[in-house]
């Protein structure tokens, strides 16, 4: 993941103390890890490492590692293009807030553990976008657009799947013996079982219809 390098110092430096702190470092890429570890030194809050520096040397606060790299598709075609990329899609976005690095490397490992492949990149809000956001930026993942049903889907089960299910647990607490039965899951999501059958049935036919042998 690669992104404009003023606009992550700018970010670090909006963070307050308890905020920069409370980023977890290892989940950053190398180019925000030097910067976040720039603005670490800049406030004095820890002595970091470079490749060029002593361990107890601060890196200067207002010259943090040099390193060129491109926002958006840019950067990404900058690599080692991907051959799928020109027909890439979006299967993930997040504004850029806090946290929001270590979510797109959460999504970035369900993907590749799940054998899909994925790129990011880093784009800039349109106006529309910034009225509902603090943010100015966001994150978003490309898969191949073969795979983007899989991708939401799988993303959807690794990572808001466990949350659904919390906040359901809670939300059925609150039911009554009585008022309990009326939330069954397939009277409560009964859409959902019926697009899920409707797939499988469509599915079906469509291995029928090319008399594919399935085992």
């Amino acid at each position: 993941m690669k992104a404009d390098p003023e606009f992550v110092r700018e970010h670090y430096k909006s963070l307050s103390d308890e905020e920069l702190m409370a980023v977890d470092r290892s989940d950053l890429v190398e180019m925000a890890q030097k910067y976040y570890d720039a603005e670490l030194g800049r406030r004095g809050l820890a002595r970091v490492r470079t490749p060029d520096r002593p361990s107890s040397a601060p890196v200067p606060p207002d010259n943090p590692p040099v390193e060129t790299v491109e926002t958006g598709r840019e950067a990404l075609e900058s690599e080692d293009t991907p051959a799928w990329l020109d027909e890439a899609v979006e299967a993930y976005s997040i504004v850029v807030l806090p946290d929001a690095e270590s979510r797109v490397a959460d999504a970035c490992q369900v993907l590749e553990t799940a054998g899909i492949p994925c790129c990011s990149e880093l784009i800039e809000l349109t106006p529309e976008e910034k009225r509902p956001h603090p943010g100015t930026h966001r994150w978003r993942i490309l898969v191949p657009a073969n795979l983007n049903e899989r991708a939401m889907s799988t993303l959807e089960r690794d990572l808001a799947n466990p949350e659904f299910e919390a906040a359901w647990k809670v939300h059925l607490e609150t039911f009554s013996d009585d008022e309990l039965p009326a939330m069954h899951p397939k009277i409560v999501f009964c859409g959902l079982y019926d697009r899920i059958d409707r797939a499988a049935k469509v599915y079906d036919e469509e291995v029928a219809r090319r008399r594919l042998n399935r085992e």
